[in-house]
């Protein structure tokens, strides 16, 4: 019963530990050109499913033509995820102009 309980609580840790924060990046025309960035949530229910919420890159660039687009579920976004058992799930979005 001790060796079963060791067992699980090492699977459970290694699970927690290394999971990891999903992330994509879209380059629009040449891509960044400069150092501005422009950082937006996006709102989710039942682990993305449903979109509540969701930043324009368009509009976050601002009539610029080459600008990056990074969305990613950072940490605090994962633990907001995890707290909510996921029925809310945020990422963020930073275009970069």
């Amino acid at each position: 019963m001790k060796r079963t309980f060791k067992i699980m609580t090492v699977v459970f840790a290694s699970s927690i530990m290394l999971t990891s924060c999903f992330s994509y990046t879209s380059v629009v025309g040449k891509g960044a050109q400069g150092n501005s960035e422009v950082t937006k949530w996006n709102h989710y229910l039942i682990g993305g499913l449903a979109p509540v919420g969701v930043s324009d890159s368009k509009t976050m660039a601002e009539g610029a033509t080459d600008y990056t687009v990074h969305t990613r579920q950072t940490f605090v976004n994962g633990l907001i995820a995890a707290l909510t058992f996921s029925i809310y799930t945020p990422t963020t979005t930073t275009v970069k102009k």
